[in-house]
Order: structure tokens, then sequence, then C-alpha cells
């Protein structure tokens, strides 16, 4: 990923710490969040959806509709 421009660097990494904290799973935390902004879905039991984050770099995943 390449980002040119001082306004652009800080929408990444605001993008980035959005993810994780609020979403991306610790392990220290018996894989929660440490500010979950959303019920963690059961993987093995729901359909889950998958949401690309910075251009696909990351990836998201809830329960499907």
């Amino acid at each position: 990923m390449m980002i040119f421009g001082e306004r652009r660097l800080h929408a990444v990494l605001a993008e980035y710490a959005r993810h994780y904290n609020g979403r991306r799973p610790h392990r220290g935390r018996n894989l929660q969040p440490p500010r979950p902004d959303h019920l963690v879905a059961d993987l093995t039991k729901e359909r889950i959806n998958r949401r690309p984050v910075l251009g696909g770099l990351i990836n998201e995943y809830e329960r499907a509709a």
C-alpha cells in the first residue's frame, strides 16, 4: 500500500486504529477485541459476511443478515 500525503496517512491510521481496537481479536483477551463495537459472531454456527478494510489489506467478518 502506497500512501501519498499527510491527510491520507491520517485517514489510513485512523481506520486501522478503529479496526485494531474495535474488531480485531486479541489472544490475551480470550479472542475478544479491547473495545468491541458489535457482538462477536460464533463462526461455527452462523453464516458470515466478509468486509475488506484498507482496500483489502485487512478483512473483518460479521453475521450475515
